[in-house]
């Protein structure tokens, strides 16, 4: 067995023990300004939307952890297991608890019982969105009450990440969720440093230090996340100093605006959400691949890019964004060619053009990005027209594939497999049983993606992974229209406690350390 072993003392930060179930009454609130108008999910298996991941991030635990402030799988560290061993095949992985771990709101101590809980469940497609990134599991075990063996079909690429503190990796209460039912998707139960104690519908999340947090008590008492969708009454409430961190625009002159703020930080962060517009081949016009060349003709990347401003925006490079395991950084993406968008129109015999419609959420930065890719497909005799309804309602509806093309950011596990299954595989494909976020209903590349899973050859992975981009790219199931970095903006008042160089959450990490002057 080749074995990986921390220490668990190291990561443990001194605090007095507080009585069983009682939460921190500390005197510091932090409060967050969010662009949105509410909540989707609290339920991490379910949280899949830019709002709901942060808060998620701030009560959740998984096996291991990304290290606060960076999105790198070299770094991952211990957080629920202190040590695990992997077989010399890759296929058995052992993973020895903390003991003593305690859930929130008196739900017990953690043990093995809850991890194979959650982890059966995340890879349960009718109570898990991320259920196909645990295909590859063969069997989760509980060895005693401190130890979790699990038994892989084959091989997985970067396995550790799928048992980290993010999306399906995170360590849920079996009590608890069997206790709430459906309540706790938006009473979440959870090991980390604050804990889930109010919500309110349009308006916030209130959580509270946990004192019983196995590396030690918050220095904040709590956090109030408020939801403020509006880009004007979010930047009053941060100016004014309601708000200490707040969701900052993928805009530069915004960025550029704070950053002259003598008591304020601008913070430009990775990962990159890349936003692609998905091209429904199920509905006509567009199941002749000859109109969706010509819609991929006709966006200008660059143009996109030069009216967000550079240093918050970058061109995409392929359909998976850029920095992942197995995006292809040369991938043939269709140039702007105008006369080609309208040649290729009219030769699918449509020379005065055609029109499709899109279901579009009405926070700002999305519907401005879209707007954009109006006015250019408008010059090629493309009539976008767009149905704006609130974010909530289009997560909803989008899903019901009502959508000629659908406008979607978004980040995920940076490894090809992961954004290659849940936007292009058709098992993803959106109003069928095993819906993720296959709005195109591409099947360009099933075989490849799907090979590529279980091939244990690295070089041979990512060629099949290349491959699967070239063909989803020739038949235009989506196409890339820019990588938004995460800009975010906090009073220089507060202290995160690490270097805030990343945000795998899509927020940053609020832990124990963190704190406010």
């Amino acid at each position: 067995m080749r074995r990986f072993l921390f220490a668990a003392a190291a990561l443990l930060a001194a605090g007095p023990a507080m009585t069983h179930g009682v939460l921190a009454q500390g005197t510091k609130t932090l409060t967050i300004g969010m662009a949105a108008a509410d909540v989707s999910q609290l339920d991490p298996f379910r949280a899949t939307s830019t709002q709901d991941k942060p808060v998620v991030s701030w009560i959740f635990n998984g096996l291991v952890r990304f290290k606060p402030g960076s999105t790198s799988l070299e770094t991952l560290e211990p957080d629920l297991a202190e040590s695990w061993t992997r077989s010399e095949d890759g296929r058995t992985w052992t993973f020895a608890l903390r003991k003593g771990v305690k859930f929130h709101g008196g739900y017990g101590e953690m043990t093995a019982d809850d991890v194979v809980f959650s982890l059966k469940r995340a890879a349960d497609p009718k109570t898990s969105s991320f259920s196909t990134d645990y295909a590859a599991f063969d069997t989760i075990e509980a060895v005693d009450p401190h130890t979790v063996r699990i038994t892989l079909k084959h091989p997985v690429p970067s396995l550790l990440g799928l048992v980290a503190n993010y999306h399906g990796g995170n360590v849920l209460s079996r009590k608890a969720v069997e206790a709430l039912g459906n309540d706790f998707r938006l009473k979440p139960v959870g090991t980390g440093p604050f804990a889930f104690a109010e919500y309110k519908p349009n308006e916030s999340v209130r959580l509270v230090a946990n004192p019983d947090y196995f590396r030690g008590t918050p220095k904040l008492g709590g956090i109030l996340y408020r939801l403020i969708p509006a880009d004007a009454a979010r930047d009053l409430a941060f100016t004014s100093g309601e708000l200490d961190i707040v969701y900052g625009r993928q805009d530069q002159r915004w960025a550029e605006r704070f950053g002259r703020e003598a008591d304020v930080s601008v913070d430009i962060v990775r990962p990159a959400e890349l936003a692609l517009l998905h091209l429904n081949i199920s509905h006509k016009p567009l199941d002749d691949v000859r109109v969706r060349r010509a819609i991929a003709h006709a966006i200008s990347q660059a143009q996109i890019v030069q009216f967000k401003g550079a240093s918050v925006t970058e061109p995409a490079v392929s359909i998976i964004p850029k920095g992942y395991l197995g995006t292809d950084d040369k991938a043939p993406l269709p140039p702007y060619d105008l006369a080609k968008a309208k040649a290729l129109l009219a030769e699918a015999g449509h020379p005065n053009g055609i029109t499709i419609t899109a279901i579009q959420t009405s926070l700002p930065t999305m519907l401005t990005a879209m707007q954009i890719v109006q006015g250019q497909l408008k010059k090629a005799g493309i009539e976008l027209k767009l149905d704006v309804v609130d974010h909530q309602t289009f997560h909803a509806q989008i899903r019901k594939d009502l959508s000629d093309a659908v406008y979607y950011a978004a980040a995920r596990f940076p490894v090809a497999d992961t954004y290659l299954t849940q936007f292009f595989d058709s098992a993803s494909t959106v109003a069928t049983p095993t819906a993720v976020t296959n709005f195109s209903h591409c099947n360009a590349a099933d075989a490849e993606i799907r090979k590529a899973r279980t091939e244990p050859d690295p070089e041979k992975q990512k060629a099949l992974w290349k491959e699967a981009q070239v063909k989803i790219i020739e038949q235009v199931c989506a196409v890339p229209l820019s990588e938004g970095l995460q800009v975010w903006a906090h009073r220089k008042t507060v202290d995160y406690g690490y270097d805030f160089k990343g945000a795998i959450h899509l927020g940053p990490v609020i832990t124990e350390a963190t704190d406010k002057k």
